[in-house]
């Protein structure tokens, strides 16, 4: 006896397997580590932070945002937490003004959603100290630095240190 298979047209089984990828796509995908996540890190510890999210996952109208770092410090003084969202970024690409693009694109969507969902949060851009003494030296950073207001965690790579807190 032969089974009869009922035949998909090739445009189902495309739309099929493009839903089960977004499906997947949802569930499974975290972004790629910035090439100093660690480094970071590592100085956000060593300046007395608790790292409590690696990364910090945002959720807004079912939409998933991947800040790299969360992380809270105990303020004796205050007797309160200081919490803050870090974002990462290496500035090491041929193009040091598309680098640019894209740090302040996601800068300013998550400083917009934190603000809103997160309030108790402070968000940082986080840059080496060379890149911080060099490009953002340059008017085509500083002008949006200033009118947007962007607190920067500035890090030495090498000692693993943070140098700068710019609010």
């Amino acid at each position: 006896m032969n089974s009869v298979i009922p035949k998909h047209s090739e445009a189902t089984l495309e739309t099929q397997n493009q839903n089960k990828i977004r499906s997947d796509a949802r569930c499974y995908l975290m972004p790629a580590k910035d090439l100093y996540h660690d480094t970071v890190k590592t100085a956000l510890i060593k300046d007395g932070w608790t790292i409590t999210d690696d990364p910090l996952s945002l959720e807004v109208g079912g939409r998933d945002l991947f800040i790299d770092l969360g992380a809270e410090k105990l303020l004796i003084a205050d007797r309160g937490n200081q919490k803050i969202a870090v974002e990462v970024k290496s500035f090491i690409s041929p193009s040091l003004v598309k680098d640019l693009e894209n740090a302040l694109g996601q800068y300013i969507l998550y400083e917009d959603i934190i603000a809103q969902e997160y309030p108790e949060r402070r968000l940082y851009l986080a840059i080496r100290e060379a890149v911080h003494l060099s490009f953002f030296s340059e008017p085509i950073v500083q002008i949006p630095l200033k009118s947007r207001h962007i607190r920067l965690l500035v890090f030495d790579e090498i000692q693993e240190i943070i140098t700068q807190w710019i609010h």
